[in-house]
C-alpha cells in the first residue's frame, strides 16, 4: 500500500525523472530514503550517452553497498519512478535493500511503448517479484503513472522529431 509519506518520495522521483527528459535521456528518477525518512541518495537515468546500465536504481544498489550498513541497507526503501528492470531488481536483491515503492509498473510501461509504436525494449521486462522473492513492493500508483506516462510520451516525441 502507498502512503501519503511515500507519494511524496515519489513525486521527487517524477521531478528526476523530468530532469533526465530535459536532459535528452529516458524518463527514469529514483530516491533511497533510509528507515528514519532521510533522503540518502537520488539519481535520474543517464543512458543517452549509450551505457544502458547507467539506471538510477542500479546507481543506488551501488551507492548502498559503498555507504550503508547491511542493517541500514534492509530498513531502506527505493523510491522510483518506474518498477525495476530485471538488471536493478536483482541488484537491489544483492545488495539487499529493503521496500521498493515506484509510480508506474513494467506492465504500463509496455502498453504505453506499444501505443506509441515504440518496439519492446531488448531486455525483457519482468516484475520485480520475478527477479528477487522477499523484497516487499507497492506500486504502482494510478494518478502518479499518468505523470510518468506523460513524461515517456514527451520523450518519445523528441525521440521521433530528432529523427
Amino acid at each position: 500500500m502507498i502512503n501519503e509519506q511515500d507519494r511524496k518520495h515519489l513525486q521527487r522521483c517524477i521531478e528526476l525523472a523530468a530532469e533526465a527528459l530535459a536532459a535528452g535521456d529516458e524518463p527514469f528518477g529514483s530516491v533511497l530514503v533510509s528507515a528514519q525518512g532521510e533522503v540518502l541518495f537520488e539519481d535520474r537515468n543517464r543512458v543517452a550517452g549509450g551505457d544502458h546500465t547507467q539506471h538510477p536504481e542500479f546507481a543506488i544498489a551501488r551507492w548502498a553497498a559503498q555507504n550503508m550498513s547491511p542493517e541500514d541497507r534492509a530498513g531502506a526503501t527505493v523510491y522510483t519512478s518506474g518498477e525495476h528492470c530485471p538488471m536493478c531488481a536483482a541488484a537491489h536483491g544483492w545488495v539487499r535493500l529493503g521496500r521498493i515503492v515506484y509510480a508506474s509498473s513494467s506492465a504500463q510501461l509496455g502498453h504505453w511503448l506499444a501505443e506509441l509504436d515504440v518496439p519492446a525494449p531488448r531486455v525483457r521486462s519482468l516484475p520485480i517479484g520475478d527477479v528477487i522473492s522477499d523484497t516487499p513492493v507497492a506500486g504502482p500508483d494510478e494518478e502518479l503513472a499518468a505523470r510518468v506516462h506523460e513524461l515517456h510520451r514527451q520523450f518519445h516525441q523528441q525521440r521521433r522529431i530528432g529523427e
